[in-house]
């Protein structure tokens, strides 16, 4: 079998979830079959492109798009539809498989061009995104409709979570629900091993002036809305000021939540302290020092298909306090390998709180509620590294999807 794997993301131009995802699924999947990976952001070198273990029985290529010139200065829709036209010209192969609206189109000219079956995984969906009209402006309205016509004219649809199929067949009621399977995100164990002692990677927290002596909570994610940084910001000056905080956010969606997010900041800075605030996208392992030096880890999204993020911080032991939406209660087992902060939300596409107040109050009380006991908040983040690794393996979700791709080529 040789399957098209079409990405917005693909090493060394990873920045999310989706990218994450796409990277270690090629290489598990390679190992049984043979994959072409093709993504934006220009041609990838030979050393771009990680060795297979001994015994892989298949192969994985990488391709790389760049925009062409022509297209300066053009919306970042039509720049994607530019690449999307490269990629669907050159795939030829068993089957196509997109991930994210960014490849949508991509798959669908070529599953038609070609004549061979469509699977879409869904790790976001652009109904339950209307503010990314604010980055895309007009442009969200082609974003919306390449991913629904993809969607809709999908041999299969790969839910990463229940709670994103739910989504899924509520955005798009015409799908059959039979065509919608759920295949998890994986984690590779492997990766996130603790580092040696005299790892230069620990020289992270002396660089940006963590002490390591305090107990400390950390948040990793993209400053967009659905991330729901600003009610951390909001949370943070309720909680204890013993807790130290450490933010790594970056890659904003747009300046004015940039703005917001710096304004936050600095008033938590001057009148909280204890906070640290890292712009920049760190290596993988200075993160991976970073998450085993800290005591605990908050992912306070509204909308959160899966949440690698959460995977990654149980690998290096960490308990999570995550907010109860999407895919997090899938990943998160309440009481057991962290806290769970449950509340409503709107169903307009934004997953704003019905009572944003009451959820940054309850956000704050489970922050403080995970470190009144450490030694329980120590023991949730074992109980949370047995559940990654048994759970969440990238072998298990290669199998469950072949298993796809052997449904729709074969019935």
């Amino acid at each position: 079998m040789h399957i098209d794997l079409l990405t917005r993301e693909f090493p060394p131009h990873v920045y999310g979830g989706a990218g994450v995802h796409v990277e270690e699924l090629s290489h598990a999947l390679a190992r049984k079959i043979d994959v072409t990976v093709r993504a934006f952001d220009g041609a990838r070198t030979p050393g771009d492109i990680p060795a297979l273990a001994p015994g892989s029985q298949g192969s994985l290529e990488v391709a790389g798009y760049d925009v062409d010139s022509s297209m300066e200065g053009a919306n970042a829709a039509l720049k994607t539809f530019d690449i999307d036209l490269q990629m669907a010209k050159d795939v030829h192969s068993d089957l196509v498989h997109a991930h994210t609206w960014y490849s949508c189109l991509a798959g669908r000219l070529a599953s038609q061009l070609n004549s061979i079956p469509l699977v879409v995984t869904a790790h976001s969906l652009e109904p339950f995104r209307p503010w990314k009209a604010d980055q895309l402006g007009g442009g969200y309205n082609l974003s919306s409709w390449a991913e629904k016509d993809a969607y809709l004219n999908a041999d299969a649809v790969i839910a990463v979570s229940n709670g994103m199929k739910e989504d899924i067949l509520q955005a798009y009621p015409q799908i059959d629900p039979e065509k919608v399977h759920v295949v998890y995100n994986g984690i590779t164990m492997d990766e996130f091993v603790t580092p040696a002692d005299d790892d230069p990677a620990w020289q992270v927290f002396d660089r940006y002036r963590i002490d390591r002596s305090k107990p400390t909570l950390l948040f990793v994610g993209r400053i967009t809305s659905q991330k729901g940084l600003p009610y951390l910001l909001k949370a943070l000056p309720l909680i204890s000021k013993d807790i130290q905080v450490v933010l790594c956010a970056g890659a904003p969606d747009t300046p004015g939540i940039m703005a917001e997010v710096r304004e936050a900041f600095a008033g938590l800075d001057r009148e909280r302290g204890n906070i640290v605030w890292i712009e920049e996208m760190l290596p993988r392992p200075e993160l991976n020092a970073l998450e085993h030096g800290c005591d605990a880890f908050i992912c306070p999204s509204i909308y959160e298909p899966l949440g690698i993020v959460n995977l990654e911080a149980m690998a290096c032991s960490l308990p999570v306090v995550g907010s109860a939406t999407g895919g997090i209660p899938e990943v998160v087992a309440d009481g057991e390998t962290g806290l769970l902060i449950h509340f409503d939300q709107l169903r307009d596409g934004t997953g704003t709180p019905t009572d944003p107040d009451k959820f940054v109050h309850d956000m704050a009380a489970a922050i403080d509620d995970m470190f009144s006991d450490m030694d329980r908040a120590r023991e949730m983040g074992r109980a949370g590294y047995r559940r990654a690794q048994e759970v969440f393996s990238w072998e298990t979700i290669a199998d469950n999807t072949i298993d796809v791709y052997e449904k729709v080529l074969h019935g």
